[in-house]
C-alpha cells in the first residue's frame, strides 16, 4: 500500500495490527503517529475532536477495564491508494470492571460486547472516524439498566444544560472523508434490505434472510431465525415511525475464504412518536447513528450484526422530557 509502512500486508492487516498495538500492547503513544492531530471521532455519545482527546479516552477506558481485549472479527473495506481507504472494523471486546470511570464505581463484573468503527486512512494515518461500542451491553452486564444509567449520567455531567450532548446534526462536524463506499452488489443488497425495513416492509426479512439467520443487536442480544429478528427491527422502527432514514456509507466485498459480506452505516432522525423499545412516546427529537454488517450464504442473509446505542437514545429523550 502506497504511503503505508511495509510491515502491513494489506489494509485489513493495518487495521487489525494497529488496534492490537494501541490497545493490547498498550502503545497509546503510537496514536501520535496513527491518528491525525485534528481527527474528528463521532461516537453515539458525542463528538471528539483531536488526537489528544482520543489518547485521553483510551487511557480512561484502560484504567476502568485494565484487562480489556479487542479481537478483530472482520474488516470490510473500500478505497485505494489514491483516494485513501475506509474500513468498517467489527470487534469483539471483553474486560473486567475493576476501576472507576464512565460506568461508575468498580463492580468487578466482566463484559463481552461488540464494537464497530468506520475509519478513513491514507498514508499510514487515520484521519476521520465513526464509532459505536455496545455501551448498553456493558451496562446490562455490569448489573445496571440503560434508561437509569442514562439518567444518572446526565446528573453526573451536571444536568441537561451542561452534560455531554449525544451525536446529532447540530453537534456533528463535517470531516475530511467524503467517500460513500463502493457499488458492489452485496452492499447494494444490504442497503436495499435496510431501506425496505425502514419503509416498514418487514416481509423483506423472510424473503431475504436465511431462516437459520443469527442476528446480533445492541445490549449484547443474540437471536436466531425470522420472528425474533423482526421483533428487534420493529422495536426500533416503531419507536420512531416517522423518522427519516438514510444510508451514509455502503460497502460490499467478496474476498477469498470469506462469504460475500457488506457494511452499511446509516442514521434515523426524527421524533419519538411511537410505542416500541423506548416505551411511551414522548415527542423528543432523536438522532440514531447505526452500523450493520452482514454475511450472505446460499439461502440468503445468514448473519447480521447491528449496533446503535440505546443509552444515548435514552439520554436524548430524558434531556428533553426532564424525566430526571
Amino acid at each position: 500500500m502506497k504511503g503505508f509502512n511495509p510491515k502491513f500486508t494489506d489494509f485489513p492487516d493495518y487495521i487489525l495490527k494497529i488496534t492490537h498495538e494501541i490497545w493490547e500492547e498498550r502503545g497509546i503513544a503510537t496514536l501520535d503517529h496513527y491518528y491525525a492531530p485534528d481527527i474528528p471521532v463521532r461516537f453515539a455519545e458525542g463528538v471528539s475532536i483531536g488526537n489528544q482527546r482520543t489518547k485521553a479516552g483510551t487511557l480512561a477506558t484502560l484504567a476502568e477495564f485494565p484487562d480489556r481485549e479487542l479481537m478483530g472479527e472482520d474488516v470490510i473495506w473500500s478505497g485505494d491508494d489514491t483516494a485513501g481507504y475506509l474500513s468498517s472494523h467489527r470487534l469483539l471486546t471483553t474486560g473486567t470492571h475493576t476501576g472507576g470511570g464512565y460506568f461508575g464505581p468498580p463492580t468487578g463484573k466482566r463484559f463481552t460486547v461488540r464494537a464497530i468503527a468506520d475509519c478513513a486512512a491514507i498514508n499510514d494515518q487515520i484521519y476521520d472516524e465513526w464509532l459505536i461500542r455496545d455501551t448498553t451491553g456493558i451496562v446490562r452486564q455490569l448489573g445496571m439498566e440503560p434508561k437509569q444509567f442514562a439518567r444518572d449520567l446526565i446528573a453526573r455531567e451536571g444536568g441537561p444544560e451542561t452534560c455531554t450532548k449525544p451525536l446529532n446534526p447540530a453537534t456533528d462536524v463535517e470531516g475530511p472523508y467524503q467517500g460513500r463506499g463502493n457499488d458492489n452488489e452485496w452492499g447494494q443488497r444490504l442497503g436495499d434490505i435496510l431501506t425496505r425495513m425502514m419503509n416498514t416492509d418487514f416481509a423483506v426479512i423472510r424473503a431475504e434472510y436465511d431462516r437459520a439467520v443469527q442476528t446480533e443487536h445492541p445490549g449484547a442480544v443474540t437471536v436466531h431465525s425470522w420472528a425474533d429478528t423482526e421483533r428487534l427491527w420493529m422495536g426500533l422502527r416503531s419507536s420512531f415511525p416517522n423518522a427519516r432514514f438514510a444510508i451514509d456509507h455502503q460497502i460490499g466485498r467478496e474476498d477469498p475464504m470469506l462469504p460475500p459480506r457488506a457494511a452499511v452505516r446509516w442514521h434515523l432522525h426524527g421524533t419519538h412518536d411511537g410505542w416500541g423499545m423506548f416505551g411511551q412516546p414522548t415527542g423528543a427529537e432523536v438522532y440514531v447513528m447505526g452500523f450493520t454488517h452482514a454475511e450472505f450464504g446460499p439461502y440468503g442473509l445468514r448473519r447480521e450484526w447491528t449496533l446503535f446505542e440505546p443509552v444515548s437514545i435514552w439520554k436524548q429523550i430524558l434531556m428533553q422530557t426532564g424525566d430526571l
